[in-house]
């Protein structure tokens, strides 16, 4: 199962098919808009979903199940891919390792393609308020971070205007299996245009002509022996 077939949930919600911390930084002169990524924070200072639950996993080590032929896919053959995200012998390439076992359709190229989709989508809901896109794609205590902002812009009468340019990179930085919740780490710089405007139309926040470069750090959870096949965003931070 490819990342995309994580994401297929989320992509039916919004007539796709197959989709497998914060707007960061800007290095622009311009102030940023208000941004909802800073209540994605636990009480005790760490990212939202690092508590995760479950001891009890079953790692499958010498193989990966069938492919789409129906033939087993030895675990060397996936390990190699990882090694092309991950120096082997390093703790994120043993990490993703970890994963790839304990879920057996972890594929961290197809994954990281699918995360950046969900980056541009998570930006563009963000912005137009579509609280439907934003449930589908977030955990339950990073959407209530959103949709409290997004509310509160509702409220005092203002509006959004946001246009997503790319994504000049994006990387998996670390990664971990917590008993049998998989959390996937990447840093995602992108360019957008981005700002905040009055009931009246005049501009509180942002530039609504200049492009800005943003810098997050974003991560990803699934339990890994849940039926559910898709991944949230469950921790987000802004990069310093």
């Amino acid at each position: 199962m490819s990342f995309g077939t994580i994401f297929i949930i989320v992509l039916a919600a919004i007539v796709l098919f197959q989709l497998y911390n914060v707007l960061g930084r800007r290095t622009g002169n311009e102030r940023p808009p208000f941004d909802p990524y800073s209540r994605d924070r636990s009480k005790d200072g760490r990212p939202v979903g690092e508590d995760a639950a479950g001891d009890n996993v079953v790692t499958l080590p010498n193989r990966r199940g069938p492919d789409r032929s129906g033939e087993e896919v030895p675990a060397v053959a996936r390990y190699g891919e990882i090694d092309k995200i991950a120096a082997p012998d390093t703790p994120l390439n043993k990490e993703l390792r970890k994963i790839a076992d304990a879920d057996a359709n972890f594929e961290p190229r197809e994954f990281l393609e699918g995360a950046k989709i969900a980056y541009e989508m998570v930006v563009d809901a963000f912005a137009q308020g579509d609280r439907t896109v934003l449930k589908s794609l977030l955990s339950p205590e990073v959407y209530e971070g959103f949709e409290a902002a997004i509310t509160a812009r509702e409220q005092s009468g203002e509006t959004m205007r946001s246009s997503f340019i790319g994504i000049d990179d994006a990387r998996i930085v670390s990664a971990e299996l917590r008993g049998r919740e998989a959390l996937v780490t990447l840093r995602i710089v992108s360019e957008m245009i981005s700002a905040t405007l009055n009931a009246s139309g005049e501009v509180l926040d942002g530039d609504m002509e200049t492009v800005v470069e943003v810098r997050d750090i974003w991560t990803f959870g699934r339990d890994t022996k849940s039926r559910d096949p898709n991944w949230k965003l469950v921790g987000t931070e802004s990069e310093e």
